[in-house]
């Protein structure tokens, strides 16, 4: 055996058995997709014609939304004139839909008059076209003013109570002819929903649009005492905040994003210096969810989800678990199937699918640590595939070697010009898969893109394995008399050849 076989061969098999090895230690592990580990998706479109980079600029804030809260590695991809955004592993899917969701511009409106909730009757008749002047009894009760550091000083935040029983009000609905009534420059009365966004808590008659989120430079939730939510304005925010605030102080002034009420805090001074902070917002996770709102609230356009699609942890684990078991299955068969068919060089086949398998572990779970590469149902599927493709490079090189020995020559003489003719074939073949997976990457987005990576990856440590171990691996076993003159392994039995081929042309 060559030198230079044995350097390829110890070459490839540190390499792989080095990066798995780094892989474990560094606990790092292939990320699973949204529909392999459960999560939530919604496809956002614009309500109306945008351009580019109007969408992109979109993006970028959902993706602050996202990231803010704490959604381990989301993909957030363009489709056409859509986005498509995908939470994977997250536990509250309603809570981040509903944040992603929120997708018009923040306004800040000035209190006309706080309505009481309507009941479901009066939701139904305001559905069909009639009004009604009923209302259900409310109290307000303010909440404790506090003062946060930094902040020159406070607005109060009201919380709404009503005597009317939960499962008689109304469902927090917003529809289409609300949205259209919901002008920037014009009044407007708009619902306060529950903390479930699911029933409405109060309704408010609001006063033309005095400022919109482009006013804000940073929110954040803070604890002190209790949890409130800090706001810092820009320069020129300040300025239109501190107008505001002047002319409606002790009065409250609306928070508005999607057509809803998201708070309507009190304006307790007529000066803010640029900065503020609201009090009385609730438990850890709505002042969180009111600070992300104030933060990244402000979009370009008015975006609208057209689909939405939630998997659980159990349906994820259930795809997964079915994915390994059918590429465990076929990858079995097609082992048994080369071992009975090509006998010893069938063993080969499974020890260059376990070294191709070593580094694309390593490659992914890299990648998914480094760049949030996760690894989905059409991920695996491309790998699946792509034990297709690695087969056909070893089917290629043994029938080519096969016929090398059926025309007289000797396996020793016979290895590497197999090879050679049989490696410009898997070039070949692994150039048109990969050309194809390229085209698939670029041209398309979602499950097809991940498909399409997968595959190429694997394609191309196909072509590398078939030269820096396969290559090496027959030519090393070309010497050995088990490989090719053994009753039930060797080589030159399994093509029918007589003892006179074996290695060096001696006789039995």
């Amino acid at each position: 055996m060559r030198r230079g076989n044995v350097v390829s061969l110890v070459g490839i098999l540190v390499v792989a058995a080095g990066l798995l090895a780094l892989t474990f230690v560094s606990g790092n592990s292939p990320l699973l997709g949204l529909d392999l580990q459960g999560g939530a998706s919604v496809v956002l479109q614009p309500a109306v014609e945008v351009e580019s980079d109007t969408l992109d600029q979109s993006i970028e804030i959902i993706r602050n939304r996202v990231d803010a809260l704490g959604v381990a590695e989301p993909d957030i991809t363009r489709q056409g004139d859509s986005i498509v955004v995908q939470l994977p592993g997250i536990k509250d899917q309603k809570r981040a839909l509903d944040i992603v969701g929120q997708t018009a511009e923040l306004r800040f409106r000035p209190v006309l008059n706080r309505l009481p909730p309507r009941t479901k009757e009066e939701g139904e008749a305001a559905q069909g076209g009639t009004t009604t002047t009923t209302a259900a009894p409310t109290t307000t009760v303010p909440a404790t003013t506090t003062t946060a550091k930094g902040a020159s000083t406070t607005t109060e935040k009201t919380t709404t109570t009503t005597t009317t029983p939960e499962s008689r009000l109304a469902p927090c609905e917003i529809s289409l002819d609300l949205r259209a009534q919901d002008v920037a420059d014009q009044p407007v009365v708009l619902p306060e929903c529950d903390e479930k966004q699911e029933r409405e808590v109060a309704r408010y008659e609001l006063g033309p649009t005095a400022l919109t989120g482009k006013a804000l430079k940073s929110a954040r939730a803070e604890f002190q005492s209790e949890w409130l939510v800090s706001i810092e304005f820009t320069s020129e925010g300040g300025k239109q905040f501190d107008a505001l605030a002047a002319q409606y102080v002790g009065r409250q002034v609306a928070i508005v994003l999607d057509s809803r009420v998201i708070s309507a805090p009190v304006i307790q001074q007529a000066n803010f210096g640029g900065k503020a902070v609201i009090t009385g917002s609730g438990e850890q996770g709505e002042a969180k969810d009111l600070a992300l709102v104030l933060k990244y609230g402000a979009l370009p356009v008015q975006l609208e989800p057209q689909t939405v699609q939630t998997v659980s942890a159990t349906l994820g684990k259930d795809s997964l678990r079915a994915g390994v078991i059918a590429g465990l299955v076929g990858l079995a068969l097609v082992a048994l199937y080369m071992v009975v068919y090509y006998r010893l060089l069938g063993l080969v086949v499974w020890f260059g699918v376990a070294v191709s398998a070593a580094l694309l572990w390593s490659i992914i779970s890299y990648l998914g640590d480094a760049n949030g590469l996760a690894l989905t149902l059409a991920g695996a599927t491309g790998i699946i595939v792509s034990i297709g493709v690695t087969v056909d490079s070893y089917v290629v090189y043994f029938e080519r070697l096969k016929d090398e020995l059926q025309s007289g020559r000797t396996l020793r003489s016979t290895v590497d010009r197999s090879f050679s003719r049989a490696y410009r074939t898997i070039l070949a073949a692994d150039t048109v898969s990969f050309i194809g997976a390229a085209l698939l990457y670029f041209l398309t987005v979602g499950p097809v893109r991940g498909f399409a990576f997968f595959l190429g990856l694997s394609t191309l440590l196909d072509v590398i394995v078939a030269w820096f171990f396969t290559r090496p691996v027959v030519a090393m076993l070309a010497n050995n008399r088990l490989f090719t003159r053994s009753q039930w392994l060797g080589v030159t039995r399994g093509v029918g050849m007589a003892p006179a081929l074996a290695p060096g042309g001696g006789g039995s």
